[in-house]
Parts: C-alpha cells; structure tokens; sequence
C-alpha cells in the first residue's frame, strides 16, 4: 500500500493527489499535523532520501524562521527543525515500502507507479 504523507490543502498535494486519482492509484494520506507523523518517519525518510531533499526552504514557514535558525545548517540541526516545524518537510511524501518519493513530479511518478 502507497502512503501518501503532506498537508491536505497544499497546492502540490492536490496535484499529487489528482495524479493518483488520474492513474488509479490506491493510496492512504496522513496529514504532517497527527501528533508525532514527523517525528516517528523522519529519521527513516532522512536514511532513504537525504534531509537536504526533504527540508522546504521555499515554503513560508522558512522564511519565518530567523537568521539564527537557518544559520549553519547540518543534518543535526535541519533535523530538528522539521520535527519542530513539520511543514518545514517538502511535500508530499510518497512511500512505495521500497521507494520514497519526495515532492511532486508526474515524471517521477509515473517512472515508480506507473
């Protein structure tokens, strides 16, 4: 079974989701904001994908970050932040069971699932 993680109204979800729905993928969504989701996968996802790829630098919630935290960034550090910021982690988070997609990309989804 594909689990799909990310925030529900998130502009790139709905594109996942579309493209899912679209190729007839069943799939299972768990939102970021259930309590500890971040927390429990993250170090999983950081040995599969690496936390520069899940860390969102684009996003709003990392400009409202200060100076101080975007500081000196390392895996330590940017870890830290994502289980304290969950939105912090780029979206969505699909896992295959064998492979982690991160973000959303109809070519590299449809490369793993299709």
């Amino acid at each position: 079974m594909i689990t799909v993680y990310g925030i529900k109204n998130c502009d790139t979800m709905k594109k996942a989701f579309a493209w899912l729905d679209a190729n007839g993928i069943a799939y299972e969504f768990i939102d970021y904001k259930q309590a500890g989701v971040v927390a429990d996968r993250l170090p999983d996802w950081n040995r599969r994908a690496g936390w520069q790829t899940l860390l969102n630098t684009r996003g709003l919630m990392w400009r409202k970050l200060s100076e101080a935290e975007r500081a000196d960034l390392d895996e330590d550090k940017a870890l830290a932040l994502m289980t304290r910021h969950p939105v912090l982690v780029k979206r969505p988070v699909l896992d295959t069971g064998k492979t982690l997609l991160v973000g959303f990309s109809s070519e590299s989804y449809g490369e793993t699932l299709g």
